[in-house]
């Protein structure tokens, strides 16, 4: 291997280092009014985690959404940015109408439901007829405009989650698996015709196998 195979393998992280983790952990967003976009997310019971007015230059807000393991950052000095320009922002859900009428309950005007068909296809009324991940979607924005985008996910396409990282960021979202693998494991059940006293290592089988886009179980 010459000089330069070694830099550019070493450049791609194929020179057999493991890769260092890089987390996001927070993203800038553009406002305008720092305390009118506060109250916002505060009515939607984001989870304040810092509010620190260093000076009349420099102001940084941070929130958290509900079991998210990135936050939000707002204020002064932060972004030069112009307000309400960030737009697309993902929040991931498991179960989109629930998430829908709790934020529209936190003052959030959330538009309806709607679907599509596939990547870049049209947008359709209503959730996927079928339930199926990454398909079914909602939008609402902030006093400034800066848009968001909730998409409802519950099965991860293969190899997008490690199989052996299996992790819930709330009770709720491990509520809605269970009550997944609850359904599922009842088909399974009228399928063989008999009662599955091991449901509790199908129960495990299936959630991990959702999570990690893996094969579901039958």
């Amino acid at each position: 291997m010459n000089d330069t195979q070694g830099r550019s393998q070493a450049a791609n992280g194929t020179a057999g280092a493991q890769a260092t983790d890089l987390k996001l952990e927070v993203v800038a967003i553009p406002v305008a009014d720092v305390d009118r976009a506060k109250s916002f997310y505060s009515g939607l019971g984001w989870r304040l985690d810092a509010d620190f007015p260093v000076s009349d230059s420099f102001r940084v807000v941070q929130f958290t959404p509900p079991g998210s393991p990135a936050s939000i950052h707002f204020g002064t000095g932060i972004t030069a940015a112009a307000p309400g320009s960030a737009s697309g922002l993902y929040l991931v859900v498991s179960d989109i109408e629930a998430a829908r009428t709790q934020l529209v309950r936190g003052g959030a005007k959330v538009s309806e439901v709607f679907h599509r068909t596939g990547p870049g296809q049209p947008a359709i009324n209503g959730r996927d007829p079928e339930g199926r991940s990454y398909l079914s979607y909602a939008t609402f924005s902030d006093p400034d405009g800066n848009s968001w985008l909730l998409q409802e996910i519950t099965q991860r396409f293969p190899g997008r989650v490690d199989g052996g990282d299996t992790t819930y960021t709330s009770a709720g979202d491990l509520a809605a698996a269970l009550r997944r693998a609850a359904d599922a494991h009842g088909e399974h059940e009228k399928r063989t015709g008999e009662h599955d006293q091991n449901w509790p290592d199908w129960y495990a089988t299936y959630m991990v196998a959702e999570q990690s886009g893996a094969t579901l179980p039958t």
